[in-house]
């Protein structure tokens, strides 16, 4: 007999990174609410592969518009990846006074369902020192609502990313679970860069990917995919495509597809670019998963997504807490692929 799967409820889902990873690890969603346009029309595209059978489960709306009330007492996990630009290094951090600031409504919206458990993630910056009495607000809310609460930073990277993706998690369960939770353990080996990609960049016959994935030997350092108004189809600042240049690709634009057969292979003056495909899967998407909109669109989506198998992982310490288990959850030294994980 197939297992019950818990229930799930996710904002700002953008293209699905969290959504994806959260069904790996036996969530069913209830809604994925998403306010842009091409993320909801990925959403809409990967359906299926998230295990949703239902189109209207996606609510392409913004978050201020929904109500939580429909839910309540019917959702296992309230998930949701809030905006980063209040807490962003590269943004002026106005935190609470920053009018993308989510984090109310997401408050409001827990208050609202009243689900046994909470997964919010955000930019590294929201665990600065500045931020130590917005957190403390936060965590004091959620403490009135019965939960108690979980901080911590991650690293894509220790979880079968090739990339590093810093990301500050907050987990929040209810009491009578809290002891059930333990932080997923780190992988013990980090994907390269050059292991992810090497048959993708030899998917047109360019004979010099194997050369270029040993020199690809490291993990990326995070994507990103600029918003609306700021960023184009690129690797990231200066900084970025200069640590993309030493893993050998080029980072001043993303390209249409793979270096053909007659490429050069010198690895010097000229270089590979990624493609949209490629930045899907050093984000840990399935090389499948189809990006909606034009490449500028695309790009900004796989920039600013939630990597799945970190989201996978977090999802099954969560799944295992509400369970009432205790299961490590472990990868062996000799498969990075997430069937190996205790679901």
């Amino acid at each position: 007999m197939t297992p019950t799967k818990l229930t799930s409820f996710e904002i700002c889902a953008g293209a699905g990174g969290q959504a994806l990873g959260l069904e790996q690890a036996g969530f069913a969603h209830q809604a994925l609410v998403e306010i842009d346009n091409w993320a909801a029309e990925t959403l809409r595209l990967n359906r299926v592969t998230m295990g949703i059978t239902n189109e209207s489960i996606i609510h392409e709306a913004d978050v201020h518009s929904i109500d939580g009330s429909p839910f309540r007492d019917e959702i296992d996990l309230f998930s949701g990846g809030v905006p980063c630009p209040p807490f962003s290094i590269a943004g002026k951090q106005l935190g609470a006074d920053d009018d993308r600031d989510l984090f109310p409504e997401a408050l409001r919206l827990i208050k609202e369902i009243n689900p046994r458990a909470v997964l919010l993630e955000n930019v590294k910056g929201l665990g600065q020192k500045r931020f130590d009495d917005y957190r403390k607000q936060i965590l004091s809310q959620l403490n009135a609502l019965g939960y108690a609460t979980h901080w911590k930073h991650i690293q894509a990277a220790d979880f079968g990313v090739p990339q590093l993706r810093p990301r500050f998690v907050l987990v929040a369960l209810k009491a009578e679970y809290d002891d059930f939770f333990e932080w997923p353990q780190s992988f013990s080996e980090h994907l390269t860069v050059g292991e992810a990609l090497e048959h993708l960049m030899g998917a047109e016959g360019w004979p010099g990917a194997t050369t270029w994935a040993k020199k690809a030997n490291t993990v990326a350092p995070t994507l990103v995919g600029g918003s609306k108004k700021h960023g184009g189809a690129d690797v990231g600042p200066t900084r970025a495509k200069e640590a993309w240049r030493k893993l050998g690709v080029k980072g001043t634009s993303i390209a249409e597809s793979a270096p053909p057969a007659d490429f050069p292979t010198d690895l010097t003056d000229v270089l590979p670019r990624l493609t949209v495909q490629m930045g899907g899967v050093i984000q840990g998407f399935p090389e499948n998963w189809m990006w909606a909109g034009g490449k500028t669109a695309q790009w900004r989506q796989v920039g600013n997504a939630f990597p799945p198998p970190v989201a996978r992982v977090l999802g099954l310490s969560i799944k295992h807490a509400l369970e009432k288990r205790r299961v490590k959850n472990t990868i062996p030294a000799s498969s990075l692929s997430h069937r190996t994980l205790v679901v």
